[in-house]
């Protein structure tokens, strides 16, 4: 009996708050007794940000019109406005180095950062990347500050419990908690990002944006960036940004980046759904299919072919082209990433080089400058760098439309759009677009591709 006594002290010593107040939970029964541990060790590296952004808004009579509104929408004086917004970040390093949500500072003229302690600090953007939602900030003269480190977030798994830290509504930090509900949600748009996500039941409300996703050991999981809503509040369903894809947008920024470099694939691909699995004789519906592929595409280079089923990279299980480019993402640039692929029956495997895209042969860019009613047109020569850029098909080719301005600017031709031919000349080169449009014509007609369709516009001048 008196050493039952002396056991039940001796747990009672060790579960007690003191005790707990030096580590992190170290067993499923102090989780439940208190998250106060991993909080103490995570909220003073999540910080709250105030930003402000100068828009041009156009003051008009008809604004509310549900008519002349759009008839009339470039009507009026345009006139500066400031936005402002608010959100939190992450700090990633003692020097000062947070990232946050793309739509919390994008853009923004001026940024404060305040921390848990009250310090604050005036920051600037280092990199942006809207497409993932995400922006890395540099707070001025900033040193010894606390910081949250990395957790593996391939290694997560559903049902594990995180917490969400803050500042919701802008009432100050707050912390939520919750579970990890779903992963690879890579099927949907959320807030600026389109890619891939952590989806969490830890209640995230506006202001949350850019705050912390972090785990029962304090580490950071992902970036909240947004909520499915239809009342504006939480109803359990938010999304994070993977923490292992925000560390390759960190070391970027680090390196001088101002925009995310993704590792370019140059393909398209589209998920294997039930009936593409029966077509391949899969027993269950399972990786993505190469609908196009680049030549110079590193997946091309390493001998895959239009056809082929990609179904792992680096081991990990890939069901959706976002997916896919997510973990090549995660991965960087200048690594490797090893694939699985199906071919027919036959079960295959191939490394692959994660490079930016060529940026070859020459863009040779070009601006019509001369007197012609193409004056104002600029266009650029299609090679994998623009195919990436602009969001092109692998198998583009031919004269981009880049940019569109005075006289140009009424031709009907709209940016994306890849000129065909001009007054029935076919058009290989930008050298054509210069050529073509010094001819002394009244009657133009313009062939080009747009969205894959073909259209021609005709006009007189």
């Amino acid at each position: 009996m008196r050493f039952l006594s002396l056991a039940l002290f001796c747990a009672a010593i060790l579960t007690s708050p003191a005790a707990m107040a030096e580590t992190v939970p170290a067993s499923q029964t102090q989780i439940q007794l208190s998250f106060a541990p991993v909080v103490r060790q995570a909220a003073p590296a999540v910080v709250n940000i105030y930003a402000q952004r100068v828009i041009a808004q156009r003051s008009s009579p008809f604004a509310d019109d549900p008519f002349f509104g759009d008839l009339f929408r470039n009507f009026g004086q345009v006139t500066p406005r400031v936005q402002n917004s608010l959100g939190s970040g992450v700090i990633l390093s003692d020097d000062g180095i947070v990232v946050s949500n793309f739509h919390v500072v994008g853009n923004a003229t001026e940024i404060r950062v305040v921390l848990n302690d009250r310090r604050e600090y005036d920051a600037d953007i280092m990199l942006t990347d809207e497409e993932s939602d995400l922006a890395v900030l540099k707070l001025r003269n900033a040193r010894d500050l606390p910081v949250l480190e990395f957790a593996d977030s391939d290694a997560v798994e559903v049902g594990e419990l995180v917490l969400a830290i803050g500042n919701p509504f802008g009432v100050g930090q707050t912390v939520s908690s919750g579970i990890i509900s779903g992963l690879a949600r890579s099927g949907i748009a959320v807030g600026s990002g389109r890619g891939y996500f952590i989806q969490t039941d830890a209640p995230i409300n506006p202001g949350n944006s850019g705050g912390a996703l972090v785990d029962m050991q304090g580490r950071l999981v992902g970036v909240n960036t947004a909520i499915i809503t239809r009342s504006g509040a939480s109803h359990g369903i938010g999304f994070a940004i993977p923490a292992n894809l925000v560390a390759q947008v960190v070391a970027q920024a680090r390196e001088g980046r101002t925009r995310f470099q993704r590792p370019w694939a140059g393909v398209t691909a589209q998920a294997v759904d039930a009936s593409l699995a029966e077509a391949f004789d899969q027993r269950i519906p399972e990786g993505v299919i190469l609908l196009e592929i680049h030549p110079d595409s590193p997946l091309a280079q390493a001998g895959l072919l239009r056809g082929d089923v990609v179904l792992t990279v680096d081991g990990a299980a890939v069901n959706s082209g976002p997916e896919m480019m997510f973990r090549l993402a995660a991965r960087g640039l200048g690594a490797e990433a090893d694939l699985t692929f199906r071919r027919g029956d036959d079960l295959l495997d191939a490394t692959i080089a994660l490079i930016a895209p060529p940026d070859i042969p020459d863009r040779s860019e070009r601006t019509i400058t001369q007197a012609s009613a193409l004056r104002g047109l600029s266009v650029v020569r299609i090679n994998p760098a623009v195919i990436a850029e602009y969001n092109l098909s692998p198998d583009a080719s031919g004269v981009l439309v880049m940019e569109l301005r005075e006289i140009a600017a009424r031709t009907g031709l709209r940016e994306g759009d890849i000129l065909i031919a001009i007054n029935g000349t076919a058009v290989t080169s930008t050298d054509d677009v210069v050529k073509l449009a010094a001819e002394p014509v009244r009657n133009w007609q313009i062939e080009a591709l747009r969205d894959g369709r073909r259209v021609t516009l005709r006009f007189r001048v």
